[in-house]
């Protein structure tokens, strides 16, 4: 199969009721009703190849949760064709879902007052998994996600970094090649996240297993996906590989200033005018964020500048982060090309 996802055109729109003010509005009301059409995604179209780890990621509002709600079957479009694993979602439903796995931050697909075991179990019925592909699979599983102490515990005393591993092993009882992730990592410790991460790239290796990830953690993306597709008001504005979403808006450098003496920016902007500096306010009076073009030479003319005229404590020349990339992205409203 060349393609796992084959989107095109896709479009979701919601009718919502609005109510008129007043009395005589209401009145209104009862006999005729305005409505609005609001377009949560917006003619989406991309393609997503088997065994591909992808980042979908998107600001709140921006149509990531409906658009995996109809890659999911959950939702029907509004127009558009969805052709995931070779079947549409919505009209072959219950084959579909033995195919996929799914796993959401804030919702559990496990038993709340029984053992993990017995849902595991329960699952892996629903799915017609047999004893032996159960065994060879799970325990594997079990063993790298570190749950075998888990699994005679019911799921409402586990900690939410014991719940979300198990709840990754449940979606992949019936080893699906596709699994969608939602938030996985959310109010995780380092640690836990770390071992999803890698257990993530494992099955992706193992079995090939495509990876659809949405997350507002960038450390999520940086660390599983080649590739990003991003959403904002329901449009793809970016589909392509992470580093070159880096390449393009890394042209910056950030110095961080720590002074003896607590400074304004006034001062600054005097003594930096006519360079292409801007300066940001860190945490107190005394620390400064001056953003630059990334160039050798005006870097050190930068240092040099403020060193002499203002008493520096430290100074921190760094790249400008991932996060800062796509939070500019979002401001902008498009990609660099």
């Amino acid at each position: 199969m060349e393609k796992m996802m084959e989107i095109k055109e896709l479009r979701k729109e919601f009718k919502s009721y609005s109510s008129r003010s007043g009395l005589k509005g209401a009145f209104r009301d009862l006999f005729t009703r305005n409505y609005k059409v609001l377009r949560a995604v917006d003619d989406i179209s991309f393609t997503v190849r088997p065994g591909e780890m992808v980042g979908y990621i998107g600001e709140n509002g921006a149509g990531k949760s409906t658009s995996i709600k109809m890659l999911t079957g959950i939702l029907t479009p509004t127009s558009g064709t969805v052709n995931v694993n070779g079947m549409d979602p919505h009209k072959e439903r219950e084959k579909f879902v033995r195919t996929i796995g799914v796993v959401f931050g804030q919702r559990s697909q496990l038993w709340w007052d029984i053992a993990v075991q017995e849902s595991f179990r329960l699952l892996k019925k629903v799915y017609r998994v047999s004893d032996e592909a159960y065994e060879e699979h799970m325990s594997h599983v079990i063993e790298t996600l570190d749950i075998g102490p888990l699994l005679d515990k019911p799921v409402r005393k586990l900690s939410l970094g014991q719940r979300m591993r198990c709840e990754l092993a449940a979606a992949l009882i019936h080893n699906p090649p596709l699994l969608f992730l939602d938030e996985p990592t959310i109010g995780l410790d380092v640690l836990v996240k770390n071992k999803i991460r890698q257990f993530l790239k494992e099955i992706n290796q193992k079995y090939n297993t495509t990876i659809l990830l949405t997350t507002h953690d960038i450390a999520d993306i940086e660390a599983l996906c080649d590739r990003v597709i991003m959403l904002d008001q329901g449009k793809v504005i970016y589909d392509g590989a992470l580093d070159h979403l880096k390449e393009k808006w890394m042209e910056e450098k950030q110095i961080e200033f720590q002074f003896i003496d607590e400074v304004s920016k006034e001062e600054l902007d005097n003594l930096t005018k006519g360079m292409p500096v801007l300066w940001h306010h860190g945490k107190d009076g005394w620390r400064w964020t001056a953003s630059t073009e990334d160039h050798d030479d005006l870097i050190s003319d930068l240092i040099a500048k403020v060193v002499n005229a203002l008493k520096i404590k430290d100074v921190n020349v760094q790249s400008i982060s991932m996060e800062e990339i796509v939070r500019n992205i979002y401001e902008e409203g498009a990609v660099r090309e």
